[in-house]
Order: C-alpha cells, then sequence, then structure tokens
C-alpha cells in the first residue's frame, strides 16, 4: 500500500523536520545538519538536511523502501528553488494540478519551480535503491547573492532567479555532467568538523550549482556542439572502450560502435577526447599495439597469428605501428624477450 506524506516545501532543514513528524520518528540536529532514519517497517536509510546562509540548503536522500511512497511538497511562504540530481534508481516528479509525472532516472537531474498553487509531487518506488542529492534555494534570501551568479545565466534564468515569490513553474531536465557527480562526491566525503565543515560544503553547493548554470546554457546547444561532458555519456563511453577491449579481433567502425553504446558518432568521438585525449581510431590502434605487447610477452602465439588476434590485417602494417611505439619491431621484441627468458632459466 502506497504511504503518502504532505509536508511544507519551506527550507531543507524544516522540510526533513516535516517528513519525520508525518513518519513519528525522531530526528538529530547538529550544527548546519539535521536528519532522520526510516523505521524498520517502513524500510531503511536516512534524509539529511544541510543548511547555509542566504537560503541555500542540501537535502541528501539515501533510503530503500518496502512500499511506494508519495510524498506533496505544499507551499510554506514560496516553494524555493529545486535542482535535484537522482545518483541511482528512476523516481517520478510532477506538479499537484498537471494529469503527467515525468520520469527522472539515474544521472538525470531537475531544474523545478512550483507555485502557490502548483505543489511538487513525488513518487518514491518501493524495494530499490533511492539516492538524490538536491539544492532547495530561497530565491528572496538568495537574492543578495544573486549578482555574483549573472555573467553565468541567460534571460530565462535571470529571471527564474529573480522569481522571488513563486509566480512561475520552471522545468528542465538533463543527464548532469561529470565535474558535478564529482563536486556531490566531494561534498558528501567530507572529513572536517564543526565550522570547517560547513564552510566546505558550503563551497561544493556553489561550485554544483556555477556548473549547473553552466551546464544548462551549454544544452541549449546543439548535442554535437556541447562542451560538456554528462555523466550518463561517460557510462556509454565506457561500454565502447568495454567493446573494444572484448572484441579487438573484430571492433567495427566508430559509426557503428556509437550505434551500439547510444550515442552519435560526433559525441563518442569528443568523450574520447576528453577523457583519453585521443580520438576513437587512435584509441583502439593504441589497445591493439599494446595487447599485442602482452601477447608477445605471455602467449605461445607466433607474430602473424597475434597480427590477426588484435584485429589487424597487415602484419607489415603492424611491424609499423608496433616500431613506432617501442622502438623495436615484433620480431626484434619476441627475440629479447626469448633471450630475457633463457637468461634466466641458466642463472
Amino acid at each position: 500500500m502506497e504511504e503518502k506524506l504532505n509536508v511544507k516545501d519551506l527550507c531543507a532543514k524544516d522540510v526533513v523536520i516535516g517528513m519525520a513528524n508525518q513518519l513519528n520518528v525522531p530526528y538529530e540536529e547538529d550544527h548546519h545538519e539535521c536528519c532522520f532514519n526510516f523505521p524498520e517497517e517502513i524500510g531503511s536509510g536516512y534524509v539529511k538536511a544541510y543548511q547555509f546562509d542566504f537560503g541555500l540548503g542540501v537535502v541528501e536522500i539515501d533510503y530503500l523502501l518496502k512500499e511506494p511512497l508519495e510524498i506533496t511538497l505544499e507551499k510554506g511562504v514560496v516553494h524555493p528553488l529545486k535542482i535535484i540530481f537522482n545518483r541511482e534508481s528512476a523516481i517520478e516528479h510532477g506538479f499537484e494540478k498537471d494529469d503527467k509525472n515525468h520520469k527522472v532516472r539515474r544521472l538525470e537531474n531537475l531544474i523545478a519551480a512550483g507555485t502557490s498553487k502548483n505543489n511538487h509531487r513525488f513518487r518514491i518506488p518501493a524495494n530499490v535503491n533511492i539516492c538524490m542529492f538536491s539544492l532547495e534555494i530561497n530565491r528572496k534570501l538568495f537574492e543578495k547573492k544573486i549578482e555574483d551568479f549573472l555573467p553565468e545565466m541567460n534571460e530565462d534564468l535571470i529571471e527564474l532567479f529573480r522569481d522571488v515569490n513563486g509566480i512561475q513553474n520552471f522545468y528542465y531536465k538533463n543527464y548532469y555532467s561529470l565535474e558535478i557527480s564529482k563536486f556531490i562526491e566531494e561534498f558528501l566525503d567530507c572529513e572536517h568538523e564543526g565550522f570547517m565543515k560547513k564552510v566546505y560544503q558550503e563551497g561544493k553547493v556553489y561550485e554544483i550549482l556555477t556548473h549547473q548554470l553552466k551546464q544548462y546554457l551549454d544544452d541549449l546547444n546543439e548535442p554535437n556542439k556541447r562542451i560538456i561532458l554528462r555523466q550518463a555519456t561517460i557510462e556509454r563511453i565506457e561500454e565502447a572502450v568495454a567493446i573494444i577491449d572484448e572484441e579487438l579481433e573484430k571492433v567495427d567502425a566508430v559509426v557503428n560502435l556509437a550505434k551500439r553504446v547510444g550515442l552519435n558518432q560526433n559525441t563518442l568521438q569528443n568523450g574520447f577526447k576528453q577523457l583519453y585525449k585521443t580520438s576513437v581510431n587512435e584509441y583502439i590502434q593504441n589497445f591493439r599495439v599494446e595487447k599485442a605487447k602482452a601477447l608477445l610477452e605471455n602467449s605461445e602465439l607466433n607474430i602473424t597469428e597475434i597480427t590477426y588476434k588484435v584485429g589487424i590485417n597487415s602484419r607489415s602494417y603492424f611491424s609499423k605501428l608496433f616500431k613506432k611505439k617501442y622502438g623495436v619491431t615484433p620480431k626484434q621484441y619476441l627475440e629479447q624477450q626469448r633471450n630475457s627468458q633463457d637468461e634466466e632459466k641458466t642463472a
């Protein structure tokens, strides 16, 4: 049976306290943090709030529920602006008076602003890990800080942050970047205590916000002209690397490799250049030569067999590539290996 919570959408800390009170569980407060654990009859895990200056807060969610949960965030004074990063299983988000919920998948982020007549509604599934990180911004209090971010914004974002009374709905969803993922991890892994912890984490929140604004502007470009590498794209690039590793003997053209992992060719090429400082074909070529070197060292295959084993159809071309990388031909390298092994046996 689905559990339902109706919580006043105030600052991050008050939302966590409101959830704890509705669930009839205790919460703990410590400096700028507030946290409660889910009772065993509902599930496991926790919800934690971090409160900073100028109306800026964070809600961290990490739990697994036994039954589905619907959470309605009712207007307190004005709905905080929410920038949500979904780190695990998909959830659903919608506005209360709309007919449609939107699925927020793993590694997607959501910028959402509700109005006084249209509350946020979240549907959380059961029996899957839910892990989210949400920036909560009281735009009226944050107005004093907004000038620092104006150079990073376009007209739509300026209007969003200037809407201190929450008159307009706003909805944006896309995959978030590797940089943002890294900053979230650094925020959560902070080892400082007390004042130093608050200062460190507050700085990370501003890094996350700044990069999110840059990503929003980047998303206005055509997909093949975007500069920022998304976390989900990285996973697909890693999938392409795994295919190269497992199917080196018959790895296909770049365009077909891109299709297999769900990317266009330009995105795959740009991703390899950012992650590995090389093109896809250069990566494959280099990997083939490295694999061949390992086979020369650790197998009984001859040079011709190794040439075909790593997906190169010309022994002379293979010899050229190998010498370029290692300074000797495959034949010379193999002789060196055998001489070295013979010396070890007679020693």
